[in-house]
């Protein structure tokens, strides 16, 4: 092993002489990357070999060819590349293939190689790469796609991409990302096709050698592999990814035609399908714009393309009368509203159509739930509260067991200063029972304490301990605690504290709230820390290490604290912890020992 380490670092010097002999490198920075290379390789030649280790190695010479490109740059040396980096680089490649021999499966492992190949412009050696990858990981579509993608975009061969891709169809014949692409690629042939032949016709030249064929000009290749993929994926999410494609290319009118066709006809029910045929009339009959197009007509032009994207959506709903269908409606609707426009008649006629659609959808039982929240938002925006309020009545009627609809119509009608809150917060808490209440007690005693007397508050904060699971009313308690304190003083929250210590369950926050409150007193009594301290272990004493260190710091610190409990505390402390806790609180406790905590 010596012996092979003795002499890769032989091959180092003549490059590493170069590098002194031509300035980039100083005598000592040359003994330094010999140290430090000689330590990477006794690392990398071991029995026992480590992944990481081929890594630190392979960023430290990717650093030092960044670190001479620099230098390079400074000094304005472009010389001895052959001799210097193409060194560099050819080790490189080679502990990334021992790396890559030793875990093939790492998947990033093999990309960093890809990555690095690009950087520094290695497309022989990219390609050996792309070709053993794909042979040991010929399951990942997506490699196919990238190897594809580099042969089309960076050697510009289409032949080879299209190699790619079909080689990468035997393996995934019903892959829709790899015809997506593949798809596009031909595209992206047919126009370069179509820009060079263009060129040749301006410069009149004969195209001679080239042979355009005026089927792979108007991107039948295109064709061909969308009526293939078509027949094997199903669903309508692939024709209109495919759509959306051939929507960027000038010269596939025909194409486009073929797949609304299609979509038509294949997927005539499909929500998607109507939301597609009803957003390209925005696309249809653009006006050109000329020195004498007038703002006025650009709007009435916008107008009269969103009616008619509305007149195909009303059709759909007609057609296809199910939330879904609704939901592209009102999507499309919502998403006109919010587009920046300075014409104010345009942005009402979009409110108003806006309004419209979701009281149909409303009207016909089929308005999604979360739409509802943002229908009151617009009213609201309107200023129209009356509808505001009728529609969150509404609302609570058809989802009468949602604690969202519920929390909405509360928090409008807090927010309207309405006489109903309290009528309306007993409706809510009426239906829902007690499972997953928690959102409106706490909005309920938040809006009490701003709103009613102190007895009113506090009988609601104890109406919801009952009210809640046990589970909410963890945080109802910890609500209740802080809002004594701040109102009844301290004296009051202890009786409250005392009280509510009656009742499992409890959070470690609630213990912490108390012992907090305590050391805000002047007179803070140690004997009441440790009663609180006591009863917050009794809870979590098994599953909270530093709760225990907390109780120690206490009685070391606090002026009647007695030190000596200490030791008791923490063989309790060993006694109750469990699992690695045991280790993580002896860790902190040698630590407030030696005084570091």
């Amino acid at each position: 092993m010596a012996e092979r380490i003795e002499q890769r670092l032989e091959d180092r010097v003549p490059e590493l002489e170069q590098l002194e002999r031509v300035g980039l490198f100083t005598r000592r920075e040359v003994r330094a990357v010999l140290r430090k290379a000689s330590a990477l390789e006794y690392k990398i030649q071991r029995r026992a070999l480590r992944k990481e280790d081929f890594i630190n190695y392979i960023q430290y010479e990717i650093n030092l060819l960044e670190l001479i490109k620099k230098r390079r740059a400074r000094i304005g040396y472009s010389f001895k590349k052959d001799e210097i980096e193409n060194s560099i680089l050819h080790r490189v490649h080679c502990l990334f293939n021992r790396a890559i021999g030793k875990w093939k499966d790492d998947i990033q492992l093999w990309l960093s190689h890809v990555a690095f190949c690009k950087q520094w412009n290695a497309k022989h050696q990219l390609s050996k790469v792309f070709s053993s990858m794909l042979a040991i990981h010929p399951n990942k579509p997506a490699l196919w796609i990238m190897a594809a993608k580099w042969e089309m975009e960076t050697q510009l061969s289409s032949e080879s991409a299209r190699h790619l891709f079909l080689r990468a169809l035997r393996f995934h014949p019903e892959c829709p990302k790899i015809y997506q692409e593949y798809f596009r690629m031909e595209l992206m042939h047919a126009e370069k096709q179509r820009k060079e032949k263009k060129e040749f016709e301006q410069a009149k030249m004969e195209t001679g050698e080239f042979n355009y064929s005026e089927e792979i000009l108007n991107g039948e290749m295109a064709r061909i592999i969308y009526r293939d993929a078509a027949q094997k994926i199903k669903g309508v999410q692939f024709h209109l990814a495919v759509l959306s494609i051939a929507k960027l290319f000038d010269f596939t009118q025909d194409l486009q035609k073929e797949i609304l066709e299609s979509l038509q006809t294949g997927y005539a029910d499909d929500p998607l399908t109507w939301d597609c045929m009803a957003r390209r009339e925005l696309e249809l009959g653009s006006l050109q714009a000329t020195e004498h197009t007038t703002k006025q007509m650009k709007v009435s032009e916008m107008t009269q393309r969103e009616e008619r994207c509305c007149a195909v959506f009303e059709e759909a709903v007609r057609a296809v009368p199910t939330e879904d269908m609704w939901k592209c409606y009102i999507t499309f609707c919502l998403e006109r509203y919010n587009r920046k426009t300075n014409s104010e008649e345009l942005k009402q006629k979009r409110l108003e159509r806006t309004l419209s659609v979701f009281s149909k959808a409303h009207e016909s039982g089929l308005l999604p739930e979360a739409f509802y929240k943002q229908w009151l938002q617009l009213l609201l925006a309107s200023n129209l509260f009356e509808k505001a309020t009728e529609v969150a009545e509404a609302a609570t009627k058809r989802f009468s067991l949602s604690v969202e609809m519920w929390q909405m119509r509360l928090q409008m009608l807090i927010q309207l200063k309405s006489d109903d809150v309290t009528q309306s917060f007993e409706e809510a808490i009426k239906h829902m029972k007690s499972k997953g209440t928690l959102p409106l007690w706490t909005l309920w005693v938040e809006w009490s304490e701003g709103t009613n007397s102190k007895e009113d508050t506090e009988a609601l904060y104890q109406r919801s301990l009952c009210a809640t699971t046990s589970a909410e009313s963890v945080t109802m308690k910890e609500k209740y605690l802080d809002w004594t304190y701040r109102n009844g003083g301290y004296k009051k929250v202890r009786r409250v504290f005392t009280s509510l210590c009656e009742n499992r369950p409890f959070s470690l926050d609630f213990f912490r709230k108390m012992i907090q409150i305590e050391k805000q007193q002047e007179s803070c009594k140690m004997l009441r820390l440790r009663e609180y301290y006591e009863r917050a272990l009794r809870e979590f004493g098994s599953t909270d290490s530093d709760l225990w260190l907390d109780y120690i710091k206490e009685e070391l610190s606090h002026p009647q604290g007695k030190p000596e409990n200490c030791g008791s505390i923490h063989w309790r402390a060993m006694k109750m912890l469990q699992g690695d806790l045991v280790e993580d609180f002896v860790s902190k406790y040698t630590l407030l020992q030696t005084g570091h905590l």
